[in-house]
């Protein structure tokens, strides 16, 4: 029964997620907002939804594994999985901004998010606890990743955009409002199946936390993703990543451990480093020839299948 509660969980999920981006989007450009402000704030928030669901969830079950994994699970699984699944589909052409900018910041967030996991001598405390004060300095880190991105949509001469259709508000505000609605029931069972799993074979709620809740809430990402390389939208693909890993440590982690102060747990200095390792890979593929190429891409794969069967080693 637990699978069953698992799977309508990532369907519930992914088709809340989905309606409530939409909603979200087509609101506003009712009220023309800037498009390029749009992706870069409301669509980078739906593709983290999920995330944010099952970490919040996890949070409120007193859960901590889950949450914590959840995040530091899908960032890996977004930068060595999406991105070379992306790069085997389609080379990645990568702008020198990416290089410059976007990916340096979340490797920022990498770091930020490390040091205030395990900054316990600092608390005065004995167990490595991402506290409230944690949560309102990741989420003040956010707020700067967010005046950055407005000041570079103003700096940025805005194409020609084809003119989209408007949906009706009644329709508007179906999609946010049943979308919302079944995110958060989707959240609710792919947590309860996840832990019952976690419980039923003896696995610790961080390794589930760390695969099956961080592969699950990334499907969004990683059809995204692939499509977009397919389609030759080579920034949307990187920057859909790179914006997710942000958006998840310093919106996620921050909203989930301002409320809910956050266990470290299980999740080893190796799973943290790995964060590390993973975007510092992005970062030298991404650097060198400004494209990802297929080999690159089979690269990042083989890394977080080595990493996948050392984790599925230590149950």
């Amino acid at each position: 029964m637990e699978y069953l509660t698992l799977l309508l969980g990532i369907v519930f999920i992914l088709w809340g997620a989905d309606r409530f981006t939409d909603g979200a989007i087509a609101l506003a450009r009712r009220f023309q907002i800037n498009e390029l402000v749009i992706g870069l704030t409301i669509v980078a928030f739906g593709t983290s939804l999920p995330e944010f669901i099952t970490s919040f969830w996890g949070a409120l079950k007193g859960n901590s594994g889950v949450s914590v994994g959840n995040i530091v699970g899908s960032n890996l699984f977004n930068t060595l999985v999406i991105v070379g699944a992306s790069a085997l589909a389609t080379p990645i052409l990568i702008k020198s901004s990416s290089v410059k900018k976007e990916i340096p910041f979340s490797l920022i967030a990498a770091l930020a998010f490390i040091i205030l996991c395990f900054d316990k001598f600092l608390n005065a405390q004995d167990n490595d606890i991402i506290s409230r004060a944690d949560g309102l300095i990741l989420l003040l880190f956010f707020a700067i990743f967010l005046s950055y991105t407005f000041s570079t949509a103003k700096q940025q001469d805005m194409e020609q955009e084809e003119i989209s259709v408007i949906l009706p508000m009644t329709k508007v505000i179906f999609y946010l409002v049943i979308g919302l609605a079944i995110l958060i029931w989707g959240g609710d069972l792919f947590v309860s199946g996840a832990i019952q799993i976690a419980h039923n074979f003896g696995i610790s709620e961080a390794v589930i936390g760390l695969t099956i809740v961080a592969a699950g809430t990334s499907l969004p990402e990683l059809a995204t993703s692939v499509f977009s390389a397919k389609k030759g939208s080579s920034d949307l693909a990187i920057g859909n990543v790179v914006g997710s890993n942000i958006f998840n440590i310093f919106f996620v982690m921050g909203a989930c451990s301002a409320m809910f102060p956050l266990s470290v747990g299980e999740i080893s200095y190796l799973d943290f480093a790995m964060l590390i390792i993973s975007t510092l890979l992005l970062w030298w593929f991404a650097a060198t020839g400004r494209k990802i190429t297929r080999l690159e891409g089979g690269i990042l794969l083989a890394t977080y299948l080595i990493y996948l069967a050392y984790l599925l080693s230590t149950l």
